[in-house]
């Protein structure tokens, strides 16, 4: 989708005079635009969008059928970040711009109140923070997520999140209302625990300790928690020690399950990845290109021997072996994971 037919028109006052290629979501959607000292070097475009519910395509094959995404590019930085040409479709950079400029639809929660009440909605699942982060560094400055979860809570809707972000805890109590009412699904990605690794290509992120602290933290509170090991970054994160390191870190932290995944490389996503490890690991560059061809997938054989170490290791460590009741929800209603 582009959005030519949604570009503004003749704005005029204090926050107009934007360019052409910033004005995407239709007239005078765009209530600001403003670099702030605390975000240095990002910008924020502050939207008014005129809906908040996403259909995905049946050709995903992904375990949901409804997205929410409050925000478009992501201040994590992750040098892999498969959503990256998305900001394609806003006629920004896949790279620096997905990077540093971030769309917020500061109206998301009336949006969404008004999309769960009509009438055709049939209440389906809606998964959250598989695109962006929902919990990236500027939630912390918006505060998007509390009048989202509070919509769905009211509306009895199902929700799931995946994050990367710690700022999740700030609404664990509301998360545990909404649990309560309606199966809430909580995951967090930690691809590798390795300190070196992941200040190199996740920069904008918590560390992935802070992020099992998190995962803890949840589990303490009774919700199941799954962990997505992702991605595994081929010949960077998948050393046998390397794995088990992260393994044995997971199960520590109490998680309910544990998914590996190993990195794909979709176009826009692949280019700024390629180009990141020209300047960090040059000699890396021709085994990728073996590894991956001219697709987003890492051969098979590859994929299938890192899942089952992956699965040999959460076995060794008993990965999901803590089911006392401490992981019931609050009142005995345990959410999904």
């Amino acid at each position: 989708m582009r959005w030519d037919s949604q570009r503004l028109a003749g704005r005029s006052g204090t926050d107009a005079d934007q360019p052409a290629e910033l004005a995407l979501f239709g007239l005078d959607a765009c209530a600001r635009t403003f670099d702030t000292p605390e975000f240095r070097g990002m910008t924020f475009y502050e939207i008014h969008a005129r809906s908040l519910l996403n259909k995905v395509p049946s050709a995903a094959r992904v375990p949901f059928d409804w997205t929410i995404n409050p925000y478009r590019g992501c201040g994590h930085a992750c040098v892999y970040c498969f959503a990256r040409r998305t900001h394609e479709y806003l006629d920004l950079d896949a790279g620096r711009d997905f990077d540093t400029k971030v769309i917020v639809k500061v109206n998301a929660a009336a949006v969404l109140r008004r999309e769960l009440a009509r009438p055709s909605w049939r209440g389906e699942p809606v998964a959250m923070g598989t695109n962006v982060d929902c919990y990236q560094r500027a939630e912390g400055r918006y505060a998007l997520m509390p009048g989202i979860i509070t919509a769905l809570r009211d509306a009895g809707n199902p929700f799931s999140i995946l994050t990367k972000g710690t700022l999740l805890l700030r609404d664990l109590d509301l998360l545990r209302e909404a649990a309560q009412q309606v199966e809430v699904g909580l995951s967090v990605s930690v691809g590798s625990v390795d300190a070196d690794l992941w200040r190199r290509v996740e920069p904008g992120t918590p560390s992935p300790q802070a992020r099992l602290r998190m995962v803890r933290t949840l589990t303490d509170a009774g919700f199941r928690v799954g962990v997505l090991m992702a991605p595994i970054l081929p010949h960077l994160g998948d050393a046998p020690d390397q794995l088990e390191e992260t393994v044995r870190a997971i199960a520590a932290s109490g998680a309910s399950s544990l998914t590996p995944i190993v990195l794909h490389l979709r176009p826009g996503a692949r280019e700024w990845y390629h180009q990141w490890l020209a300047r960090e690991r040059p000699d890396l560059l021709p085994v990728y290109r073996d590894l991956y061809g001219s697709g987003s997938y890492a051969q098979a054989a590859y994929r299938k021997r890192i899942s089952a170490t992956v699965a040999m290791l959460a076995r060794r460590h008993g990965v999901g072996t803590e089911r006392d009741s401490r992981q019931n929800a609050p009142h005995g209603d345990p959410p999904s994971s």
